[in-house]
């Protein structure tokens, strides 16, 4: 059965991918889980690129061993960023005390700065955002005395200065990936929420399908056997004629079930599964609950065709209003009224049986369905007492509102 367009009002506005159950890819990383070779990436990455300044060191080892130690201590902190994930601030702190004597006293590309780069940017992204401030202000203060008191040459304190200045920018390179992280995170939450109120709203569609179908046909099969029962001896062609009408409603209910249902499969194309329902329909409906001894009169004052989704409402409000009256009412004549007012498509099934049931049955699924049914289309739904005895059943859909969904 083709979606009614109707049952999905609640989800209108909502982006394509909430409504169709697709979305944009999102990162594995967004909702917490590293892609493959994240925990060692930073380390190798740093290790890698530390190796010139090794060799350089190296080179010169023979004449300055101080400048040796530091490097290959520097080095050798590139292996701490794998714990990173799990101390995120602790490894920050050990880096940048680390790595802080070969900023202060090599000279060259600052090679001994990139273990404390990644560390800076990973503390960031990871919550750790004081670790990170404070760790950049300690550099910017103690590093440039530092280098005067090892180097005791005054240009020495610029170097730790423009690091200092890079590791803050580097600061604000976390933030954003620290941003753009929980902007993916609420939008796949956003995403689910939405896909579990599309599945809500399905699942809803579909019991309310399923009852008025089953109810209706039910209720007619009981009522029909009962009278083939009462009259099978004295009548037979009574009693035939109600069983003929049986296997008609039996018929009609098998399809409509199988088009209910049918709509969960995704093998069948759409132009397989039965029609819905539509305000053509009603004479006949009409008509079974009259060849059970109901006398129903239908009076038909519509000057426009209402759209399909406004129709399969209609229909199943009167169905589910002639169920609900052949099953509790004990009435003797039914009149559906179906008009225009004011803008509105206005559905109303009076009858003159017993009243309005107590709370419990008032409130049931058949009323909350018809209720439901109104109310997705942008109507009201209402029950009340007929003057003289019995129930009314009003319901009224807009017009405009029908014809855009």
């Amino acid at each position: 059965m083709p979606r009614n367009p109707s049952d999905d009002s609640r989800l209108r506005g909502a982006p394509w991918h909430a409504q169709t159950g697709s979305g944009p890819r999102i990162p594995a990383w967004s909702d917490g889980r590293a892609p493959r070779g994240a925990g060692w990436f930073p380390a190798a990455l740093a290790a890698l690129i530390q190796l010139p300044g090794v060799v350089i060191a190296a080179h010169d080892a023979a004449t300055d061993p101080l400048t040796i130690a530091a490097v290959l201590v520097a080095f050798a902190s590139s292996f701490l960023l794998l714990l990173g994930r799990t101390h995120p601030g602790v490894t920050l702190v050990a880096v940048a005390v680390l790595c802080a004597p070969a900023i202060a006293i090599t000279v060259g590309p600052p090679f001994a700065a990139v273990p404390l780069a990644f560390a800076i940017v990973g503390a960031v992204v990871r919550g750790a955002r004081v670790w990170a401030w404070w760790t950049v202000a300690g550099l910017a203060i103690v590093g440039p005395v530092g280098a005067y008191l090892l180097v005791a040459r005054p240009e020495a304190v610029i170097r730790p200065l423009i690091i200092a200045l890079v590791l803050t920018l580097l600061v604000g390179v976390g933030e954003a990936i620290r941003g753009r992280r929980e902007r993916y995170r609420e939008l796949s939450r956003q995403i689910a929420a939405r896909r579990e109120a599309a599945a809500e709203a399905e699942r809803l569609r579909i019991a309310r399908e399923l009852h008025d179908v089953l109810a209706h046909s039910l209720s007619q099969i009981s009522v029909q056997a009962g009278v083939g029962l009462h009259l099978f001896d004295s009548r037979p062609d009574k009693a035939r004629e109600s069983l003929e009408s049986i296997k008609t409603v039996s018929s009609q209910a098998l399809e409509e079930v199988r088009g209910v249902l049918g709509f969960l499969r995704a093998d069948g194309p759409a132009s397989s599964r039965a029609p819905e329902p539509d305000l053509a329909r009603i004479p006949v409906l009409a008509d079974t609950y009259r060849r059970a001894g109901l006398d129903v009169r239908l009076e038909d004052d519509l000057r426009s065709v209402p759209s399909a989704a406004s129709q399969l409402a209609l229909y199943r409000i009167v169905q589910e209003s002639l169920t609900n009256i052949g099953r509790h009412a004990q009435a003797r004549t039914v009149r559906i009224h179906l008009a225009e007012e004011d803008g509105s498509y206005v559905l109303s099934v009076a009858d003159d049986g017993r009243g309005l049931p107590g709370d419990g049955e008032r409130d049931g699924k058949g009323m909350l369905g018809m209720r439901e049914r109104a109310e997705l289309l942008g109507g009201s739904f209402a029950v009340r007492e007929t003057d003289g005895g019995g129930v009314t059943v009003e319901a009224r859909i807009p017009a405009r509102t029908a014809e855009a969904s």
